[in-house]
């Protein structure tokens, strides 16, 4: 699978999608590092492909890792700079939750995150065939030609 480049000195916030998050009981946060324990249990148990990942987030400070969360729950992950710098994922939400917006909240927080880092361009790690169009729509990204992904080639 090829990976996806986005372009990140145009992306805006889109604060009227997360006040629809939160009108219906989703808020987006930051994750912390006491939450470790929590959201690593959380994508071994719902994405266990995730999880190591997910776990390297914790090792940034401030974390790079953004959650959403529902009642005290945690219903969706984003994160970045893990596999690789200039890196967005793993992402993921529960497929309970898919279809409201959430996903595309926390692209956008994680891609602004890495914008305050300085980065003109994301790459969006080997997405899931599925993913490709809601990428493009979400966020305007273009796949990068095959043969110039290596990074997840080696991978055991």
């Amino acid at each position: 699978m090829a990976d996806m480049l986005v372009k990140l000195f145009h992306l805006q916030p889109d604060p009227a999608a997360e006040a629809a998050l939160l009108q219906n009981g989703v808020r987006l946060c930051r994750a912390l590092p006491p939450d470790r324990d929590r959201v690593i249990g959380f994508v071994r148990e719902n994405f266990p492909d995730f999880a190591a990942e997910a776990a390297c987030a914790f090792s940034h400070l401030p974390v790079h890792c953004w959650l959403a969360v529902e009642n005290r729950a945690v219903v969706g992950f984003a994160c970045y700079d893990v596999t690789a710098p200039d890196f967005f994922g793993p992402t993921a939400v529960l497929a309970s939750h898919r279809r409201r917006g959430i996903g595309r909240a926390l692209l956008l927080r994680s891609l602004l995150s890495m914008k305050e880092l300085g980065y003109a361009y994301a790459i969006i790690g080997w997405p899931a065939q599925d993913a490709l169009h809601f990428y493009e729509q979400a966020v305007g990204a273009v796949l990068i030609p095959e043969d110039t992904a290596v990074l997840y080639r080696d991978m055991i």
